[in-house]
């Protein structure tokens, strides 16, 4: 039986030449970057030569870019470490956020902080307006992502950052899920933290990045080493940022060609549902979410059971819901747009798409998809 792939927004097979690269490194450079001898200066120059070409993918300066272990960490690195040198203030961010940025925000909360969980509208968008609204003279930062990782839903980010030129607050920005589709230009978007992250672009797991704007401090979470300028301890993991830097470069330099690419599996996808008759929604406006997301809503359909028989078709696709002990907690996102008591909590599921998908994947993938529905509803 055919395995198709269909969830690339959790995590993205890795590039051939990524492995290479990786490979390359891992055979041929062990030493510590942080040693002055020959070993650790080649490595220290594969370290160098990476941050110089992830930080030109996004418009920034080479000493902007700051390796972490993951997005996750990028971002609490960015929400944390901003905040607590603040030690109290007002943050905004939307009730649509990834759970690396809730969950930060939360326990801020906690610590006194005061928090804004702004909401979005149907489509899952947040509002300019909204935020603006919500700006306060003690207000101390404002995150809000990009692109979301469950419905693919485009976040007015510029807007948002030319507005907030005439405040003080510190603007971060989750892009794990928009970095790799869409072009970034950190001096245009006028954002202070950028989060990024490996394995969604056909890189490997366990490597991200910070961009931090030039100037801005930052309270470090690790200590220890002087590694990444004082701000953020640990020997560097050198074959994950070789190969993080490879992916980077193939996923800006395809920008385009990949983005159309997705686009037409989506449109084949929804296209050939369509064909077969069953009932279904899009979760998001088509043409204001990014290329390679797509989630559904099947009426009548069991997130679980859907899911289940899917992989029993070969076919590897997620829903934003958390399965606990055999018990679905609804997603917090759809939960946002629709409200707790929407059937679409209950019967949505996100397809996403990405490399080694092939047109004829989508269309046999979508029919089993439509058997299934017809079955299950």
């Amino acid at each position: 039986m055919e395995r198709i792939y269909l969830d690339h927004a959790a995590t993205s097979p890795v590039h051939p030449d990524v492995a290479k690269v990786m490979l390359d490194v891992l055979s041929s450079t062990y030493g510590n970057p942080s040693s002055i001898h020959t070993f650790g200066r080649d490595a220290r120059r594969i370290i160098d030569g990476a941050r110089t070409v992830i930080a030109g993918t996004i418009h920034a300066e080479h000493n902007d870019i700051i390796f972490t272990g993951s997005g996750t960490e990028a971002d609490n690195l960015a929400i944390f470490g901003t905040a607590r040198l603040k030690k109290a203030g007002h943050i905004i961010t939307t009730a649509i956020e990834h759970h690396a940025v809730l969950h930060a925000c939360e326990a801020l909360e906690k610590e006194g902080f005061d928090l804004t969980y702004l909401p979005v509208d149907e489509s899952g968008v947040v509002s300019a307006q909204d935020v603006e609204k919500a700006l306060r003279e003690d207000t101390i930062l404002v995150s809000i992502m990009y692109g979301n990782n469950e419905t693919g839903a485009i976040q007015p980010v510029k807007e948002i950052g030319d507005l907030l030129r005439e405040h003080s607050a510190v603007f971060h920005v989750d892009a794990v899920q928009a970095y790799g589709v869409l072009p970034i230009n950190v001096q245009e978007l006028n954002v202070d933290f950028l989060a990024i992250s490996g394995h969604k672009i056909n890189g490997p797991k366990g490597i991200g990045v910070l961009y931090a704007k030039a100037g801005l401090p930052l309270l470090p979470l690790l200590y220890g080493g002087e590694q990444e300028r004082k701000r953020r301890a640990g020997t560097e993991n050198v074959a994950a940022i070789a190969g993080m830097a490879t992916a980077a470069s193939i996923a800006v330099q395809l920008m385009e060609k990949r983005t159309n690419q997705y686009k037409e599996l989506k449109s084949i996808f929804i296209e050939t549902l369509a064909q077969q008759g069953i009932d279904f929604s899009v979760n998001s406006k088509v043409e204001q979410s990014l290329a390679h997301v797509l989630n559904l809503f099947f009426p009548r359909v069991d997130i679980e059971a859907f899911l289940v028989n899917l992989d029993m078709e070969g076919i590897a696709a997620s829903s934003g819901s958390a399965c606990t002990a055999g018990s679905i907690e609804p997603s917090h996102v759809l939960t946002a747009m629709f409200g707790i008591d929407s059937d679409k909590l209950r019967s949505s599921i996100r397809f996403s798409f990405g490399l080694n998908n092939t047109k004829e994947q989508i269309e046999r993938a979508a029919v089993k998809t439509a058997e299934i529905v017809k079955r299950l509803a």
